[in-house]
């Protein structure tokens, strides 16, 4: 009664992955404070990581017995070309956040993803970013007033020359 799933392309890689992240973890966990009692610290981080352990390690021999495979392929199905491109592009803003700052980065950021994804216009793309990103800017810097990368644009003076056209501080 029991169906047997079909396995699919890269499947036993991502899962071997995970049990070997999963060992990493243990050690790490083990080396907190050992394993001196059930209170220690390091007690239920430990635990965690062994039922990571024994769950993946099921899971990965569960997938090395089942030889069946579906029909899907790695880079058709699994990670296409978009989604490369798109983890090179958060890859590149993770990258350029702190040297350029946060402003120039999320608008080259917004512009390159609707250029990529889209296949449209650098107008309708550079318009809708910067629409965007005023949106973002007013509500988490302006209203929440969450400190942002500076980088090359100087934030502070405009922010204060805003303030003064507007008869804010003198």
């Amino acid at each position: 009664m029991h169906d047997k799933r079909m396995r699919s392309a890269g499947e036993i890689a991502f899962n071997g992955g995970m049990f070997v992240l999963s060992l990493v973890l243990l050690v790490a966990a083990y080396a907190i404070s050992g394993f001196e009692s059930l209170s220690s610290p390091g007690a239920l981080p430990m635990a965690v990581a062994l039922a990571m352990v024994v769950s993946s390690g099921l899971i990965l021999l569960d997938n090395v017995r089942n030889s069946r495979r579906d029909g899907t392929r790695f880079i058709r199905d699994i990670l296409p070309p978009a989604v490369i491109v798109m983890m090179l592009f958060v890859a590149g803003y993770a990258v350029l956040l702190v040297p350029l700052g946060f402003l120039p980065t999320s608008l080259l950021f917004l512009a390159l993803s609707i250029i990529y994804l889209r296949r449209g216009g650098i107008a309708y793309a550079l318009t809708v970013s910067l629409v965007a990103l005023l949106l973002v800017y007013v509500v988490f810097r302006l209203v929440f007033t969450v400190l942002m990368p500076a980088g090359i644009v100087p934030e502070a003076e405009i922010l204060a020359a805003i303030g003064r056209m507007f008869g804010g501080a003198e």
